[in-house]
Parts: C-alpha cells; sequence; structure tokens
C-alpha cells in the first residue's frame, strides 16, 4: 500500500504540473516515457499495482477524466464555483485533450431541453431556477456533487467526443499557489505569475483584463492553455528535482481537500475513500460536525473572508445536552472588482436525530431586519440546519444554530465518553475552530489535551483551526 501511495501522489503531482485548471497541452510520448521511465521502472515492484497506475493512465483501454476548477476565492459547499472544466483523456500513457472552456459557455449554448431544477437557495438568491453545470457541486460530499456534475454535464451535452467519464478531478487555485512556492515565478506572454498574485491577477485578467488586450468574451479563459503550457515545460523535470518538498506538499493538499477525487468506478472508488482522498462526508458513532458556505453572487469576496467557528455543548436539567454551532463572518474587504458585501447560504450538518432548538443572525434578504427562514433536511446520513446571511465590507456578522443532541449521543456521554469529528469543508482556508464542550462531569483526559491551566474541571476547552478534518475525545469520571 506504501508504494500504491507513491504511484498515486506521483500521477497527482503530474496532473499538477501538466493541467493546471484543467487546460492540457503536451507532446505525444513525453508522459508516458516520465511514468514508465521515471515511476513505473523505478518505484513499482508489485504486478497489481504497476496494473492500477496502467489502468489510470489508459494503458489497458482509454479513460476519460472531467478535470473541475473549484475557485474557492467564490466558496460553494463542494469545493469552490466550477469556472472552468476540461475533459481528458488518456490513451496509453498519453493526454488528449478534448474540451477546454469556461463553464458558462456550456451553460449558455448547450442543451436545455432536460428537467433540472435548482436547488432552493439558488433560485432565491440568486434567481436561477435552472439547475446548471456551474452550480453542479452543491453537497459537500465531493462524490454526490461529482455524480451531479457529470449528469448536468452530460444533460447540458458537454461530453463530446467522449463516451464515458471515468473520474472527476476537482482542484483550487490554493494548489497552483503552493506550487509556485517551490517552483518560483513564471512568465506567460510577458506576465509574471508567483504564489502571492496568482489568484488574483487570473481573476482579474479572465474577468476584465482581456477587454484591453482585444480579447473576445469566449476566448478570455484561452490564456489558460499557455499557463499550463508553462506549468509543464517546468514542473515535469522541477518534481523529480524536488521530489521530497512536492511529495510533502501533495500529502498537505490531499489532508486540506484542496484537490480530491472521484472514480465511477467501486473499486478504484473504494481505494480512493480508503485513503481520504474522495473528499467525503463520513459516518461517525459519536458527535458530528460539518460547516458548509455557498456564495451566492458576491464576487471573489471569500478571500477577504475571516472565520472563526466555534461550538459548545452544554447539560440540561432533562438528562439532555444542548449544542450550539456558530461562525463569525469578519469581512476585511471593500467594494471594488472583486470584493463586495458576502452572501452566504450556510449549512451546518449535526448527528441525525438532532433537534433544533434555535438560531440567530439569518436573514430573509440582505439588509432585512426579519429573520430569516430556518431551513433543514438530511443529506448523506447527516442531519442539517441552514440558514442566508450578508455581511457588509468593514463589518462582523455572526450565524449561529442551537439545537438538542440526539439521545443516543446523549447516552454516550452520560457513560462517561464523548467523540467528536469536525470535518472541513473542501477548499475553504483559514478556519479558527473554538471548543467549549461542559458534560456536567469532571474529565478525566481528553485527545488532543487541553493546556494544563484547563485540567480538572468539567469542561474541555480547545482552540484549534479546520485546516483539515480533526477528531476529539473526552473521557470523564464520576
Amino acid at each position: 500500500m506504501k508504494k500504491l501511495k507513491i504511484i498515486l501522489i506521483i500521477i497527482l503531482l503530474l496532473l499538477i504540473g501538466v493541467a493546471s485548471f484543467g487546460y492540457w497541452s503536451i507532446r505525444s510520448g513525453n508522459l508516458q516515457k516520465v511514468i514508465v521511465d521515471k515511476v513505473a521502472n523505478q518505484f513499482i515492484n508489485n504486478p497489481a499495482e504497476k496494473n492500477f497506475l496502467q489502468i489510470v493512465l489508459g494503458f489497458e483501454k482509454p479513460r476519460t477524466y472531467l478535470i473541475l476548477f473549484l475557485n474557492n476565492t467564490e466558496m460553494r459547499p463542494g469545493g469552490g464555483f466550477i469556472g472552468a472544466y476540461g475533459l481528458l483523456q488518456m490513451d496509453k500513457g498519453v493526454p488528449h485533450l478534448l474540451k477546454v472552456e469556461g463553464t458558462e459557455i456550456l451553460d449558455n449554448t448547450g442543451k436545455k431541453d432536460f428537467d433540472s431544477v435548482s436547488p432552493a437557495p439558488i433560485a432565491k438568491y440568486l434567481k436561477v431556477s435552472r439547475w446548471y453545470f456551474r452550480d453542479s457541486n452543491w453537497s459537500p460530499d465531493f462524490s454526490s456533487s461529482s455524480q451531479k456534475s457529470v449528469e448536468l454535464f452530460i444533460k447540458q451535452g458537454g461530453l463530446g467526443e467522449a463516451r464515458d467519464i471515468d473520474a472527476v478531478i476537482g482542484f483550487t487555485p490554493s494548489v497552483i499557489e503552493e506550487v509556485l512556492k517551490i517552483h518560483g515565478p513564471i512568465k506567460i506572454n510577458g506576465e509574471e505569475f508567483n504564489a502571492a498574485n496568482f489568484t488574483e491577477k487570473l481573476e482579474y485578467e479572465v474577468e476584465y483584463g482581456y477587454k484591453s488586450k482585444g480579447i473576445e468574451f469566449d476566448q478570455r479563459k484561452n490564456m489558460l492553455r499557455d499557463l499550463a503550457y508553462a506549468l509543464l515545460n517546468n514542473l515535469r523535470y522541477d518534481i523529480f528535482k524536488n521530489w521530497q518538498q512536492y511529495y510533502d506538499l501533495t500529502q498537505r493538499l490531499l489532508k486540506e481537500k484542496q484537490v480530491i477525487f472521484y472514480a465511477q468506478n467501486n473499486e478504484e472508488q473504494s481505494v480512493l475513500v480508503s485513503k481520504d482522498w474522495a473528499g467525503k462526508m463520513k459516518s461517525n458513532n459519536g458527535d458530528y460536525l460539518m460547516w458548509a458556505d455557498a456564495n451566492l453572487g458576491s464576487l471573489k469576496t471569500d478571500v477577504a473572508i475571516k472565520r472563526e467557528f466555534s461550538y459548545g455543548v452544554s447539560p440540561t436539567g432533562t438528562d439532555r445536552f444542548v449544542a450550539t454551532a456558530k461562525m463569525k463572518f469578519i469581512h476585511q474587504g471593500k467594494y471594488d472588482w472583486r470584493t463586495s458585501r458576502y452572501r452566504d447560504y450556510a449549512r451546518v450538518y449535526v448527528p441525525v436525530g438532532s433537534k433544533l432548538i434555535g438560531s440567530s443572525g439569518s436573514m430573509e434578504i440582505e439588509k432585512s431586519i426579519k429573520p430569516g427562514t430556518i431551513d433543514q433536511g438530511i443529506e448523506n446520513g447527516h442531519q442539517w440546519f441552514g440558514g442566508f446571511i450578508a455581511v457588509e465590507p468593514g463589518h462582523t456578522s455572526e450565524l449561529s444554530f442551537q439545537y438538542y443532541l440526539p439521545k443516543d449521543i446523549a447516552d454516550i456521554i452520560k457513560n462517561g465518553e464523548y467523540n467528536l469529528l469536525a470535518q472541513k469543508q473542501i477548499g475553504m482556508n483559514g478556519v479558527g475552530l473554538t471548543l467549549k464542550l461542559d458534560f456536567g462531569k469532571k474529565i478525566s483526559s481528553a485527545t488532543p489535551g487541553e493546556n494544563p491551566d484547563k485540567y480538572g474541571d468539567n469542561r474541555y476547552d480547545l482552540s484549534t483551526d479546520l485546516n483539515e478534518d480533526r477528531e476529539f475525545k473526552v473521557i470523564m469520571g464520576n
């Protein structure tokens, strides 16, 4: 399994180096030579592992991949707004580009003679009643989102020359930023891109800069092909030169869910799930927590939002426990071409059986003094509560949900144990997490442990982050 991990990481590194935003450009035979000569012969001895590599790279039969650019400066539940995509076919280790374009082109010109009703918040806050490919990642579970992406992509006529899509690969611009920290700046048509300016500069060029260059709207994202080619030329050698740095980076990007995979084949998907590379919402035999934001029509404002997530539990006099999940949004931006008022439809995912008590901070629409409607439902084995909030530039707002934990979790706590799985939203960056858990019993041990000055009471107080999924376990005495 260790060598299998090496195989997948090398494949991922090559995807990063070759793909950029899903835009491929490579000379025939180069990738096959790199993979076979540098990887298969050097790192792989197990025939089964070589076979897996051959399948992924299309040596047994051609493979088709749908590659999604998930812009995490415009957050969506499944990782970020799908601003562009690439359709790639791998045949005997050589990639063939089938289609490259911005999602707006497919959504505006593709087929519309099919039933596809958008999620209620998209219809309400974006005034878009049809569910388009660009909005397909509405679920925070990447496998669910990918299935909808493939469904809408095919229904809208985006399949082109491919008969089937074997897998979906999603990644955020944070991936390229981190790669450029290792590699250094690259120049495209006289423009320098580096780790600090990459995302903002690219967004400006495809949203505004193309006009001054006399580029047509439908061709504005073609510059990414040049970017991909430059990355390919540099990274296919730099990866092996700085192997350890890229290896460590890839491990971190996978943990931080900046790169995620979905395979249509159940056996391949099970490998991805077992490695925790599938962006899957997990089950837990104790408490569960996941917050998912959806930027609805507020430009790229997530880049200016600082988030502080807090979660508290406290006992009642009736053997029940009340939980409060609260997100603080600190808007550090201003009104300009990139950032605006933040308009967010947020959902918190909690254990099935949780009962909503109330909520604060939600709005019916922006600037409204009327409290917003709180929605709820069940998805991927979890209860969720959702509401809308708007935050003005330079202001701070909070959205919270209060609910009773299910009886089975209350019983576990009463037996002296508690565990919590807190999952990170795909593509999200820099969320602080504070736990304030009071079980009404003295705590005897906890993992991770509190600061020593917090020992000896009934509370578990801890401040950390949600850069990756976190697990917590608390043992209580009598």
